[in-house]
């Protein structure tokens, strides 16, 4: 009987533990991401609406403080009636503008201001890793480089 006890007390204290509310922090990454897949759900949506490929691109980095103004300039974009999902996405990226500039503004830690990474997610890792590959490595000043084979005494 006891060891039925201990376990029930074990079971109860781990569901406690596994229930606690979602903090701020984390709900705003999982408003992001729940934003993101709604997008790009839409933007795959067989036939593409007009207004649809009007939207302005979305990417989310909560961790970007540009990210506010592209929340704004997503919902200030043009209205698309016909599409009932772009209201519904519109209502989640005004909810998470609300959360990030009011209710969590305190938990919220800006780690770059990079606009350009919000607008081209995709190409701004690999311009940055090709322009590192392309510079020419540098000698060390005061060192003269000489072809091989030759040498300045002879």
């Amino acid at each position: 009987m006891k060891l039925y006890f201990a376990l029930m007390v074990l079971l109860s204290i781990s569901l406690l533990a596994t229930s606690a509310p979602p903090t701020c922090y984390s709900r705003m990454l999982n408003l992001s991401k729940e934003i993101m897949d709604s997008f790009n759900a839409l933007q795959n949506e067989e036939p593409l609406e007009s207004c649809v490929e009007g939207l302005p691109k979305l990417y989310l980095d909560i961790h970007n403080y540009c990210v506010l103004a592209k929340l704004r300039d997503f919902v200030a974009s043009p209205k698309c009636r016909k599409v009932a999902r772009v209201g519904a996405l519109k209502d989640q990226v005004r909810k998470l503008y609300t959360i990030m500039n009011s209710f969590c503004r305190r938990d919220l830690v800006f780690l770059s201001d990079d606009c350009e990474v919000l607008e081209n997610p995709l190409q701004a890792p690999t311009t940055v890793r090709t322009q590192v590959r392309s510079e020419p490595k540098e000698a060390p000043r005061g060192v003269p480089i000489t072809p091989a084979g030759k040498t300045s005494s002879g």
